[in-house]
């Protein structure tokens, strides 16, 4: 397992080992087998709404965003399942946006941190939330992670 972690502010550095635990609680959890590599980057809000406008064509920022290297491979569960180095992807989380959030939402930056990788993570592993049988399995997902 490597995750490759990127911060504008070295006080942020402690969520390398934070994110690997929950990365490897993750894989656990739903029982995936492979050998991860993910970079995660904290960015700004100007960064992550620069991302948001040009990939996804939504001009606002926004509080994570994740590129799946491995999306639209049939191959992915047989993949999750070997004992192969696999390059997931990339998470970018806005700490400004994580900021703000857990003041509106009246919890800890620090829990908003750990769901917003959470959230990412489970869509670099082919989670989404279009529909909303979608959004029950993957938001129940991360309730148990974060547990």
């Amino acid at each position: 397992m490597e995750l490759d972690f990127n911060s504008f502010d070295e006080s942020l550095n402690d969520y390398q080992s934070v994110y690997e635990q929950l990365l490897e609680k993750t894989l656990k959890h739903l029982d995936l087998h492979f050998n991860p590599f993910i970079s995660v980057t904290f960015v700004d809000n100007e960064f992550i709404h620069n991302i948001n406008r040009e990939y996804r064509h939504i001009d606002r920022p926004t509080d994570v965003i994740s590129f799946a290297f491995l999306d639209g491979d049939e191959n992915r569960d047989k993949i999750f399942q070997s004992d192969a180095m696999v390059v997931l992807g990339e998470i970018y989380i806005s700490f400004d946006k994580a900021r703000e959030q857990a003041l509106a939402y009246g919890h800890s930056l620090d829990r908003e941190l750990k769901f917003l990788f959470v959230h990412g993570l489970l869509h670099l592993l082919g989670y989404d939330h279009m529909t909303k049988e979608d959004e029950k399995v993957m938001f129940a997902l991360q309730d148990q992670i974060l547990a």
